[in-house]
């Protein structure tokens, strides 16, 4: 199915005010968008939407170019719709859409959402050669009809938040300037797997976690964190990285729930990262391994006290 037909199968009765993006992570600038599309929707009797892109354009654009993605998509539309809009409209980017005249998109949009404004960001662009730039658009919406906002970045510690700061954060394991940016910790999700149950043999059980191909992990290290299970948000720590104490291998994420006796396998399991507690090491055997696993689960307890208004909502 091609963009405009998923378009084209959206009816909306009530008049919209739309947004259009990857949102992806939905961090603190992307919330200041939402929130002032919300207003703008709410001065005009209208409803709320959010058009998002369930992978990334520059995989399209450039699929040679790798951009590993803050949310799972499942994930991405979630952390959208508690932000309080009316829809949520999850759109695949493909080539054919990226020859889209912005007129044409323009069009789509009235037609199937009966769209009166738009929101949009200060280098929003969208269309072929991107030529639907925020002027271009507010040209379009005078003659067919709708209006033009543009909403100015967010910014903190001198930088803009955006998406790809975000992820630089993550990638290096700077957890607490990733949740600065986010407005809560980073959370990775995915279902757990059988791993080699090594850890249940010296004490220290963990759950093995596939994340979604194309998702973004942290550095390696022992991170604290918070584990979503059963309903609860329960305290953990959590290893990535290659075990060099047992020879190494392929990277794993592997988090051990405190106080947890639980049966997780085959479960959805969402982390939720407060910091780095150290780096991946590796051991002269098993006892000093298991006396830094002691030390870790503590720092861990400690750091998570701490750290609690980092707790994603709703956990």
């Amino acid at each position: 199915m091609t963009v405009l037909e998923e378009l084209a199968r959206l009816h909306s009765d009530n008049p919209t005010v739309v947004t259009v993006g990857m949102f992806d992570g939905v961090h603190r600038g992307h919330q200041y968008l939402i929130q002032r599309l919300k207003e703008a929707a709410a001065r005009k009797g209208c409803a709320s939407a959010v058009i998002t892109f369930t992978n990334h354009p520059r995989s399209v654009m450039r699929p040679d170019t790798r951009v590993p993605l803050l949310n799972a998509p499942e994930d991405r539309l979630r952390l959208i719709s508690e932000q309080g809009v009316d829809l949520v409209v999850p759109l695949s980017f493909t080539l054919e859409f990226s020859y889209l005249r912005a007129r044409e998109f323009v069009q789509v949009l009235i037609n199937s959402l009966n769209m009166k404004g738009l929101v949009v960001g200060p280098d929003f662009a969208f269309g072929y050669q991107r030529e639907g730039t925020a002027e271009v658009l507010a040209a379009l919406g005078e003659e067919l009809g709708f209006t033009v906002e543009v909403v100015q970045p967010v910014a903190f510690d001198d930088l803009v938040v955006s998406s790809t700061e975000v992820r630089k954060c993550v990638e290096a394991g700077d957890m607490a300037h990733a949740a600065a940016m986010l407005g809560h910790a980073f959370t990775i999700s995915g279902f757990v797997i059988e791993g080699d149950r090594r850890g249940r043999t010296i004490g220290f059980p963990t759950a093995n976690i596939a994340v979604q191909p194309g998702c973004i992990v942290p550095a390696h290290g022992v991170y604290a964190t918070w584990a979503l299970a059963d309903g609860r948000a329960r305290l953990s720590a959590t290893n990535i990285g290659v075990r060099p104490t047992f020879g190494g291998g392929a990277r794993q994420i592997e988090t051990h729930l405190l106080d947890y006796n639980g049966d997780l396998y085959n479960a959805k399991l969402w982390v939720a990262f407060a910091r780095k507690l150290r780096n991946e090491q590796p051991f002269s055997g098993i006892d000093a391994l298991v006396e830094q696993l002691r030390l870790d689960v503590e720092a861990a307890r400690e750091a998570l006290e701490e750290d609690r208004a980092l707790l994603p909502a709703g956990w």
